[in-house]
């Protein structure tokens, strides 16, 4: 009885041994990755391209496929001794989280890209980072702005995860330490969009940072028409300037309707202003004393030859002026192109490894190096608009 049960306590070990080893294999097996095969890398695009955020989704379509463009007509991307090309999967995820949780897994796993840009927004990026994560594939996001998007639960990074934009707090930070320095602003009044994490987050960071009096606090929701109300509260209030984080289809409205309320004083805002839609929504006429931190500066070719080139190269393709989530789409592949250079390799877990470790990369946006937290270190700009044109690009510490 004794020696059955040794044997069968020994044999236990065995299998459970073997299930080890082979569950340690399995690991391994799926830790590698996807590794291109052939002359061509296949980077995906997890955009929303269909529903409340398709307009913004289509502009960053726009900036991705100019790279990637530019890039094969280069002859591709220098893998080790060759170049290889890039074959794009482009997919809609409809704005919404359940398409861009679904639109990850295909990428990651059935067409097996090496990486991919997306998606555009905060919640749809977290979505799809277990699946991301899952796969052993990089995903780099041109515009995904709340503060904890590339962290766990825990604090720590995610290893998948990159930005190209700028996160809130430091949009906030940078947009209060304007009104401080700049503007010399006492008394401020701040609008947020209350329907996003983009707008809420800005606004706390702003008033965390502000060291006036925000004397005047309220909210509005994508999609609002009307900002009568809320303006003729303000008017009452002495205030130095407005603070608006928000995007430029509501914005460029509050712009025009407190212009005709008699309302004058500097109005700030984000970098989801950054659009020559902007002026066209307020009107040149209304369209003065307006401000907003970017990334992205229109007046950045007079010193920056790749925003120079890119500018020049989306009006040849586009027709019209490159709005700030083309070109943050533009270096989201560029720092994937980048990192495959640096990796020598398209293998998807050492290109993650690479994007980590990227430094003074140049780029539209402008020169850009990722630090620990995987979020871009590069200049930040407060652009002034007078007119319904931008006349000038401070950069602000």
């Amino acid at each position: 009885m004794k020696k059955t049960i040794t044997k069968f306590v020994g044999a236990a070990a065995t299998v459970a041994a073997i299930m080890a080893m082979a569950g340690c294999t399995a690991k391994n097996s799926s830790a590698k990755g996807n590794t291109a095969t052939g002359d061509k890398v296949k980077i995906g695009l997890n955009m929303e391209l269909s529903g409340a955020a398709a307009g913004y989704g289509e502009q960053q379509k726009q900036g991705f496929q100019l790279a990637v463009k530019e890039i094969n007509k280069a002859g591709g991307i220098k893998v080790g001794d060759k170049k290889m090309k890039i074959q794009t999967v482009i997919q809609d995820n409809k704005t919404t989280t359940s398409g861009s949780a679904s639109v990850a897994a295909q990428l990651a796993t059935k067409d097996k890209v090496t990486a991919v840009v997306g998606p555009a927004t905060t919640n749809d990026g977290t979505a799809s980072i277990p699946n991301m994560t899952k796969a052993y594939v990089p995903t780099v996001s041109p515009s995904a702005t709340d503060p904890d998007y590339t962290l766990q639960k825990n604090g720590k990074v995610q290893t998948y995860v990159f930005r190209a934009c700028f996160n809130n707090d430091l949009q906030g930070e940078t947009a209060a330490h304007f009104a401080n320095n700049t503007l010399k602003a006492k008394n401020v009044a701040i609008l947020q969009d209350n329907s996003s994490d983009y707008g809420t987050g800005l606004a706390s960071a702003f008033k965390k940072a502000f060291k006036g009096s925000v004397v005047s606090k309220q909210s509005f929701a994508e999609g609002d028409k009307d900002f009568n109300a809320l303006l003729t509260n303000i008017k009452s209030k002495n205030i130095d300037a407005i603070y608006v984080p928000g995007y430029y289809s509501e914005v460029g409205l509050i712009i025009k309707q407190a212009r005709q309320a008699g309302i004058n004083v500097p109005i700030i805002g984000s970098d989801g202003m950054a659009d020559p839609k902007l002026a066209k929504i307020a009107g040149d006429q209304n369209a003065s004393k307006i401000y907003y931190t970017t990334p992205f500066s229109t007046m950045s070719g007079a010193t920056n030859k790749t925003a120079k080139k890119f500018m020049a190269d989306f009006k040849a393709a586009y027709g019209q002026d490159a709005p700030t989530f083309s070109a943050l789409a533009y270096d989201s592949v560029l720092m994937i192109k980048q990192a495959i250079e640096d990796a020598k390799s398209t293998n998807s877990v050492k290109v993650a490894q690479a994007l980590a470790k990227i430094k003074d990369m140049p780029a539209v946006t402008g020169t850009t190096s990722v630090d620990k937290n995987h979020d871009p270190e590069k200049p930040i700009v407060v652009e002034q608009m007078t007119k319904g044109k931008v006349v000038s690009a401070t950069a602000v510490k």
